[in-house]
């Protein structure tokens, strides 16, 4: 009959009685709800209608109201996330069974994250194992960033021989609490370090506490025990105290003597570590697609966003489409912790990933996607509700925000914008100087992000009467000019307790003479020849003002600070001297550092003790 339409499809303002339930995912489009509903695109359009909603048949929509239309079409919904839906579709497409899924399990390595307190020394017992020199790269010898690193057992005499491990070097410093907890979460083991000569600390207890909050084992490494105030028993009675009874009293907590100097019973750690594992039958599926979690993230010049992602399950292969949080992207290239380049990366892999359209938050979730469209479909949709939860928190101040200022009356508000040099750094000092506020000073973050303080940043910070913080970074030479134009305070800093002492001696107005730095001139790096008996002398062209002999230098690339020192040599073809003056070619010898690179830049200044002026 001409105009019948079937009953299910029949459109009414009445809900129908609810018979069945379909599973939607985040960010469903109109088009794929009314497949799973069993309705024409159309019908489900005209009830969005119906409740004011103008929606197109491509138009994503809100799991809420996505659940709303499909009670009024006699459907319950389940909602999952994007990465359990990829997953899924992902592993049916490739044909991995439930059942083809158990017996594709594999022993996997485990993964360990390295926790203590600050200059306990983790990352010294790290560099021991790798036979590498981590520590004497960051910043005072202080780790900021996560490092994850491979290693493979390589003493033919250890029951371990040839077993891998995967570490997590988490910084130790009590402000990186959030970074520690999320090392935690995708750890298998923790080993704790704890300095023989110092004992239990309070970010020792902090490391139990997320360790024991994460549901892992732990074994403690009891360090630097060749010292000779070392007392290795006196940490067993601490942490014995605090419920981490060593084996031999009769407790279940593995406890290892070790120096990571005179590498000491290193093996036996590693021993341990893979005995612990086995009791946990750590497995994964490297036949399916991968899942994995984003360690860190940061911007590079030359490489654009890049990503260090632990593989959890499945095999990431180059040329992979993927979704992480609101970033699409494509494997471009997988280098591991060495540079190597990969193809293939296996689970418990780390590796760091380019090819990424954004840069994703550390701790986000990565996930293979089988369907290109759908997953720059799901970003492009999480990218709009962040930019829309963005918007409504920014213009949620109205009569509110006027009612709280007036009542706290004589409130201070100290307005901060805020650049580091990876996402993980500026995550938490975010978080560090939030919690930072008192009754008396607030502190506000405008603005945080990852690269060089930009003219942009200064304008924002000009206009909101803002202070700029950089850490490990540096000013374009731009920016710099802008900020001493508009008398834009810039501080920057490397390592992240003098910071925090800074801001809290600000706040109370007790700030002491500080070292003030008088900018001098800047020459970029040209041509590096190797002279016998002198070391890698930099060829470079004075772009800005002039470099004296006297100065103190720091070497830039990509404006990110790589080493800070004095100069050794300055010539001019072949004559010593005393100045270089804009426009001039010179040599340029930095005393005791020779990783000098074409396209670095180098910056001359000269600093005094000047009285400080109170941040607030």
């Amino acid at each position: 009959m001409k105009g019948f339409v079937p009953p299910r499809m029949q459109v009414s303002n009445e809900p129908l009685p609810i018979t069945r339930t379909i599973t939607i995912t985040e960010g469903i489009s109109v088009k794929d709800l009314a497949e799973l509903l069993g309705v024409r695109a159309k019908d489900v359009i005209a009830r969005l209608l119906a409740r004011g909603v103008f929606a197109t048949i491509n138009q994503t929509l809100d799991a809420e109201l996505a659940q709303e239309i499909a009670r009024q079409f006699g459907a319950e919904t389940n909602v999952i996330t994007f990465e359990e839906q990829a997953a899924n579709e992902a592993a049916a497409e490739a044909g991995v069974t439930a059942a083809a899924e158990a017996e594709a399990m594999q022993i996997r390595p485990p993964v360990v994250t390295i926790m203590g307190h600050v200059d306990h020394g983790k990352t010294t017992l790290l560099d021991a194992i790798r036979h590498t020199n981590v520590a004497g790269g960051e910043a005072g010898g202080i780790t900021q960033h996560i490092g994850a690193y491979k290693v493979t057992v390589a003493d033919p005499n250890s029951p371990a021989y040839g077993r891998e491990i995967v570490f997590l070097d988490t910084p130790g410093h009590e402000a990186f609490t959030r970074m520690r907890a999320r090392g935690a979460k995708v750890t298998d083991i923790v080993v704790l370090v704890v300095a023989a000569d110092d004992g239990v600390m309070p970010q020792t207890l902090e490391a139990i506490d997320h360790s024991k909050a994460a549901g892992v084992p732990i074994i403690v490494a009891v360090n630097k025990i060749d010292k000779p105030d070392a007392l290795p028993d006196r940490v067993k009675k601490q942490l014995a105290d605090r419920g981490l009874m060593p084996e031999d009293w009769g407790g279940n907590t593995v406890f290892v003597d070790v120096s990571a100097k005179q590498k000491t019973n290193l093996n036996l750690l590693m021993e341990m570590i893979c005995l612990v594992a086995d009791m946990q039958e750590l497995k994964a599926n490297p036949d399916r697609p991968a899942t994995g979690v984003v360690l860190e993230a940061k911007l590079d010049r030359g490489r654009g966003p890049v990503a260090t992602v632990l593989v959890e399950n499945g095999t990431l292969r180059t040329s992979d489409y993927f979704v992480v949080g609101n970033v699409f992207g494509r494997v471009r290239a997988m280098l591991d912790d060495r540079g190597m380049q990969l193809e293939v990366a296996t689970p418990a892999t780390p590796v760091e990933i380019l090819g990424l359209e954004g840069l994703p938050q550390a701790g986000d979730q990565f996930v293979v996607a089988a369907d290109r469209d759908r997953a720059r479909d799901i970003a492009d949709y999480r990218e709009q509700k962040a930019r829309e939860a963005a918007l409504a928190k920014s213009s949620r101040v109205s009569l509110d925000k006027l009612a709280e200022e007036l009542k706290g009356a004589g409130t201070k508000e100290l307005n901060i914008i805020l650049k580091g040099d990876v996402q993980g750094s500026v995550e938490v000092l975010g978080d560090l100087l939030t919690k930072m506020s008192t009754e008396k000073v607030k502190i506000k973050i405008l603005h945080s992000g990852v690269g060089a303080i930009t003219e942009t940043d200064v304008l924002l910070a000009s206009a909101s009467n803002a202070i700029i913080i950089g850490f490990n970074v540096r000013p374009e030479r731009k920016a710099q000019e802008l900020a001493d134009q508009e008398k834009v305070d810039v501080r920057l800093h490397s390592i992240i307790y003098e910071l925090q002492d800074e801001m809290k001696k600000a706040m109370l107005g007790l700030l002491e003479p500080v070292i003030k730095e008088t900018y001098l001139g800047r020459a970029e790096v040209r041509d590096t020849f190797r002279i016998p008996k002198v070391g890698t002398v930099a060829g470079c062209f004075v772009q800005d003002g002039s470099l004296k002999r006297d100065a103190e230098v720091r070497l830039l690339r990509d404006n990110v600070v790589v080493y800070k020192g004095k100069i050794g040599s300055l010539r001019r073809f072949k004559d010593d001297v005393n100045e270089v003056r804009n426009g001039m070619e010179c040599g340029i010898a930095i005393a005791g550092y020779g990783d000098v690179k074409v396209g670095d830049v180098i910056e001359a200044f000269k600093t005094e003790s000047v009285a400080a002026e109170a941040l607030v």
